[in-house]
């Protein structure tokens, strides 16, 4: 294990970040990211791969993602600091390496903003009321801007109502597709029905679990906010578990209620599977569901604009990105230097349409995280300046979470991995660039001094 550089000078008038998430609203933060806006596009994607029984590669998927998630609990606990991924693979293989995980994380949040940006100005808008794109964009992404920056305890707050209109619009769904079974409608043998005319079951749903992992991946927002949290030791892997699994249910669930009430070829041709539900019930009004979508979406951008806000902050107090990134505002105590940026760079994606480019290489960039994190786990026990008090995950989870990444990742397009190699080749030369001036500012390494304890 590499030591950590000294921070750039002029770094000691950082102010830590204020510490005020307890165990629930540290729960509904992670179930508000897990169930964004990707689970209302999703469930007809997934049933193109696998077949009728989509609630099978989902819940494998979740299966994968929670070994992930515990090697994410014992080091966000043993580091509570912003920077998540980022802070630990530079404390396990330096700041190269560290530069290189935060990049692909940072990249994958700020892509997913924009997308969820031109989302939000999309189609569900237009069916209530019709406004150009690039005004719709500007607007919301200013709006989440300054909600993120008056304070993580106003966020979440609002994250907390947004999570309960989701989750309601959820089983919402459940219950039309229960309807019209009740009502002699839908076809329960659906669920039974595995593979496509081009795959075998077993493939199915292992391309299947590529495209449902990625619904799962919000839970790495939250290690971005465990510096917030007020008794991460404890509260974090409550939150994060219990999230994980709740939204394990509901997506099981959700996607039982659309394969039965929704024949798969329908469900698999359209942009919206879930109001595909909700027309074949014809219960509720499709607009109701469209705005209950947006809010889906406008929350999902709040969740990951603050974890893309937190890493370029804990990258920047690490000394892996410019220092002016590490300015706190001085009374709400929130990066607004962070916030600034990482906002000006998703709305300039969205407003040129690049994000279709990156969009296909999101799952793959998290790969390369969560492979580096599950890793990083192992090597981190070697740390004697670890405090002892932390959650510790059996050592054969890591290993585990290791082995699904590369597994999963074997199931990813060609075509995806070669633009996905091109984001990680920009990634390595600037992260070789950044050692090579750190290697030049600051000589010999030096352990980095302790944060105060942010309340």
């Amino acid at each position: 294990m590499r030591p950590l550089t000294s921070r750039p000078a002029g770094a000691g008038a950082q102010q830590p970040l204020r510490q005020v998430l307890t165990t629930r609203l540290l729960y509904f933060f992670i179930l508000g990211d897990v169930l964004g806006a990707g689970v209302y596009v999703l469930i007809g994607e997934v049933a193109a791969k696998s077949g009728g029984a989509v609630w099978v590669p989902l819940t494998v998927a979740l299966l994968l993602a929670l070994l992930t998630a515990a090697s994410y609990a014992e080091l966000a606990t043993k580091y509570p600091r912003a920077g998540g991924a980022s802070h630990y693979a530079t404390r396990a293989y330096g700041p190269a390496v560290g530069f290189f995980t935060g990049f692909c994380m940072l990249a994958a949040g700020i892509v997913s903003v924009a997308a969820l940006a031109r989302g939000f100005a999309g189609e569900y808008l237009a069916s209530l009321v019709p406004l150009p794109v690039v005004p719709v964009v500007v607007v919301f992404l200013g709006l989440l801007a300054l909600l993120n920056a008056r304070g993580i305890h106003e966020s979440t707050r609002v994250n907390t109502v947004a999570t309960l209109v989701e989750t309601g619009g959820l089983l919402l769904v459940v219950g039309l597709g229960v309807w019209v079974v009740v009502r002699g409608g839908g076809d329960v043998g659906r669920l039974t029905q595995l593979g496509t005319d081009s795959a075998s079951p077993a493939s199915a749903v292992m391309v299947g679990a590529v495209l449902a992992f990625y619904s799962f991946v919000g839970f790495e927002t939250s290690v971005n906010v465990a510096e917030e949290t007020l008794d991460p030791t404890r509260s974090y892997p409550r939150a994060l578990f219990g999230a994980l699994i709740t939204a394990g249910l509901m997506y099981a669930a959700v996607g039982a209620a659309a394969s039965v009430a929704v024949p798969t070829k329908a469900l698999a041709g359209s942009d919206g599977p879930l109001l595909e539900v909700v027309r074949s019930a014809g219960a509720v009004p499709p607009g109701l569901f469209a705005f209950v979508a947006l809010v889906a979406v406008a929350n999902g951008a709040l969740l990951t604009g603050i974890m893309s806000s937190r890493l370029a902050y804990g990258m920047a107090r690490d000394g892996l990105l410019p220092a002016f990134l590490t300015r706190v505002h001085p009374g709400r105590r929130t990066p607004r230097a962070a916030i600034a940026a990482t906002t000006a760079v998703a709305g300039l994606l969205a407003m040129t349409g690049e994000i279709d480019v990156l969009a296909g290489t999101l799952v793959l960039l998290l790969l390369a995280v969560f492979l580096t994190v599950n890793t990083a786990v192992l090597v981190l026990r070697r740390d004697p300046s670890a405090p002892t008090s932390h959650f510790r995950t059996p050592t054969v989870v890591p290993v585990l979470g290791a082995l699904s990444c590369v597994a999963l990742a074997t199931q990813v397009e060609a075509d995806v991995w070669l633009r996905a190699l091109a984001l990680m080749g920009v990634g390595a030369v600037l992260g070789a660039l950044v050692l090579r001036q750190r290697w030049r500012g600051h000589g010999a390494a030096t352990p980095a001094a302790p944060l105060p304890d942010g309340r």
